[in-house]
């Protein structure tokens, strides 16, 4: 932009004036390189023209320059990373593929099945596997074909893994574990690629175990839920599985086992025979199980002459082993602190209210109202139990608070129960109504402390009605429903008149369950 010259001529004396210099022309950048004040050019009169750098080429190195010279730098250290990384072709990327198992060799696998107590039958059937591994001539001797795959299923806790290590450590093989979400990341075609790299490694160090811990993570049924078809991941990581089992050969000493504690999900591919054809049932322990679980754990600490396993069995029902060995170390810390020179049976019992409901809150700040009410209601519990001897023996009964709950009142079952007979479950039914009632009659009042109470009553009897076939108007009729999580369907399957029968069923067992209890309290 080019100011023009003005006229400064003023008259006649303008003539004999001399002529003031003419400014020199400025130009100025466009691009705001210089901070120049216009206006004030301007009022000075100096003329100006401002004019755009039409360098293409330097515009965009100045702008790109500095992004290119990052990606560049950027490039150069992931390419040096994952060079240094990868040892060979593939670099970093070439790793994803590899199979995160950890080995334990045959040095390493310390464990037996003499450390493994309380599924003697689930031993029996794997015994055979221990076999194999040290002599396979044995088998192919008559043709037989040992399995190939074995699915340990049962409850978090009872063994399974302890049981897989077992059985490398009897043969002396090595034991290559994995988990089931270990096998899937963010890039297709990885978990695949590591179920290859599994088995091939496997197959170089045969006679091994294979351990895939939580195979639900990566075996559950194709084509259910909220899959979208044969491109899921997971699908592709269950196949390449498939596969794999397919190619063992007769000479191949590779045992595969798997753990579960969701068979029922399972794809049937997988437990076909030439796969996972044998599943090993791995259950809580029963009352001898738990005393020689306790037996093998108590071996690792200093136990005092009063320490009796068989009662601390009894008073751990449902306990799994994980549970059994973490009470053994919780009294061993306990006597510990207390510095003892053994582990006491006051250790063992405090240590398995402390696994059971939490640790005791001594000094928890009751009002003394409140512990009148726990009292009087852990009393009524006691009483009717003691009252009827269809339900469980008493054992203890404490107001000392533990977890969420103020007071507890544990039984000291003699046996463990398969299953419940009509006599116990309503005894149980009054026990559980004796806390609210005994409460209620000594402080004139009710509280939310028998919250626990209400429920499980209310299942027990829900129970008697919808699955053990207790009721006479409902009858030998199971309307519990199988399992609808998976399908998304609606819950109830029987009618509106037929739903009403089962309310007023379940109210009337639980009000003759608390009608009997007030009239024994």
């Amino acid at each position: 932009m080019q100011k023009p010259d003005q006229d400064v001529s003023g008259g006649a004396d303008s003539a004999t004036r001399a002529p003031k210099p003419k400014p020199v022309e400025i130009v100025i950048a466009a691009d705001g390189g210089v901070d120049w004040t216009l206006q004030q050019l301007e009022l000075d009169g100096i003329p100006f023209r401002m004019e755009r750098d039409d360098n293409t080429f330097l515009i965009i190195l100045t702008s790109f320059g500095p992004i290119l010279l990052v990606i560049l730098l950027l490039w150069f250290f992931v390419f040096r990373s994952m060079r240094n990384a990868g040892g060979g072709p593939g670099g970093m990327l070439g790793n994803f593929g590899k199979s995160k198992h950890r080995v334990q060799t045959k040095d390493t696998v310390n464990v037996t099945f003499a450390d493994v107590a309380g599924v003697q039958e689930a031993k029996e059937e794997v015994q055979e596997l221990v076999t194999f591994l040290k002599d396979p001539k044995r088998f192919q001797r008559l043709g037989g074909r040992i399995p190939r795959g074995v699915l340990l299923e049962g409850l978090p806790g009872c063994g399974k893994t302890l049981l897989a290590k077992a059985i490398a450590g009897e043969a002396d093989v090595p034991f290559f574990t994995i988990s089931g979400s270990d096998f899937v990341e963010m890039f297709v075609g990885v978990g695949a690629s590591r179920v290859r790299d599994l088995f091939k490694q496997a197959k170089e160090n045969s006679p091994c175990i294979i351990f895939l811990d939580e195979i639900d993570a990566v075996g559950r049924r194709r084509g259910g839920g909220f899959t979208t078809g044969g491109h899921d991941e997971r699908e592709q990581t269950l196949n390449a599985i498939l596969v794999e089992m397919d190619g063992f050969d007769a000479t191949d000493q590779v045992i595969v086992i798997a753990a579960t504690n969701r068979a029922d999900v399972l794809d049937p591919a997988l437990t076909r025979p030439g796969r996972f054809d044998r599943t090993v049932s791995v259950p809580l322990p029963d009352l001898e199980g738990r005393a020689q679980i306790l037996a093998v754990h108590a071996r690792k600490v200093k136990t005092g002459p009063d320490v009796d396993l068989a009662r601390l069995g009894r008073g751990t029902p449902m306990f799994s082993g994980a549970d059994l060995a973490a009470m053994i170390n919780e009294a061993a810390i306990i006597a510990t602190m207390a510095d003892k020179d053994f582990v006491e049976m006051s250790d063992l019992e405090e240590a398995r209210d402390k696994v059971r409901w939490g640790r005791a809150r001594r000094s928890h700040k009751v009002e003394e109202e409140d512990r009148v009410a726990t009292a009087y209601h852990e009393a009524g519990h006691a009483i009717v139990q003691c009252l009827l001897p269809d339900a469980d023996p008493l054992h203890k009964v404490t107001i000392i608070p533990r977890g969420a709950a103020g007071g507890a009142t544990f039984s000291l079952p003699e046996k463990d129960r398969h299953g419940y007979g009509r006599k116990y479950i309503e005894a149980t039914l009054r026990v559980l109504c004796g806390g609210r009632i005994a409460e209620e009659k000594k402080t004139s009042d009710t509280s939310s402390g028998a919250s626990m109470d209400i429920k499980m009553a209310t299942q027990y009897a829900r129970a008697m009605v919808l699955e053990w076939g207790m009721s006479d108007r409902v009858g030998f009729v199971n309307h519990a429903g199988s399992d609808q999580r998976e399908m998304m369907l609606p819950e109830k399957d029987y009618s509106e008149q037929t739903a009403r029968i089962i309310d007023e069923e379940i109210r009337k067992i639980v009000d003759a369950a608390y009608d009997d209890c007030t009239r024994l309290i």
